[in-house]
Parts: C-alpha cells; structure tokens; sequence
C-alpha cells in the first residue's frame, strides 16, 4: 500500500496561501513559514503530519499527496478546513 509523508500550511484565504508560497518558492523555510502562518495544530512542528496512506486524510488532500510531485510545493488546495499548501517529502 502506497504511504507519504507530508507537511502543510493551512490558512483561511486562498489569497494567503498564494502569497505565502510565493514567499516559499522565494527561499523562505517552509518550516518556518508553517510556524508562523499556519492554524492547524501541525504548525508548531512546522506543518509536519507524519507518515500516512490513502483514505487517511480528506479527499482534496489525498488526491494532492499521492499524485502530486514529491519536494514541491503544492497548492492552494481548499478543503472544509480551509486553503493549504502541502509539500510531500516521501511516497513509496
């Protein structure tokens, strides 16, 4: 079975989430900018969500993760919980 790992950036605007991987694919640390932006709880260990597979995570997101081209930034991607930006960091 297929298994990612991941970190991600959840805010409120599709705008935000534009202007903060502007700022990512600028230089800025992804981790950094997870601490500083992000509501999700995630954020305080700069977006990161572990390890995880298909079915675990909304749909939106798991369409992003296991498609996706992993060490890129990706997104905005809306969820019910708002906009994120996900960077996949492995898949096997």
């Amino acid at each position: 079975m297929a298994r990612a790992t991941a970190r991600h950036i959840l805010v409120s605007t599709e705008a935000q989430c534009e202007e903060l991987k502007k700022a990512i694919e600028g230089g800025q640390d992804f981790a950094e900018v997870a601490r500083q932006h992000s509501s999700c709880p995630s954020g305080r260990n700069g977006g990161d969500l572990g390890s995880f597979g298909p079915g675990q995570m909304v749909p939106e997101f798991d369409k992003a993760v296991f498609t996706g081209e992993v060490g890129k930034v990706l997104g905005p991607v809306k969820t019910q919980f708002g906009y994120h930006l996900l960077e996949v960091t492995s898949r096997s």
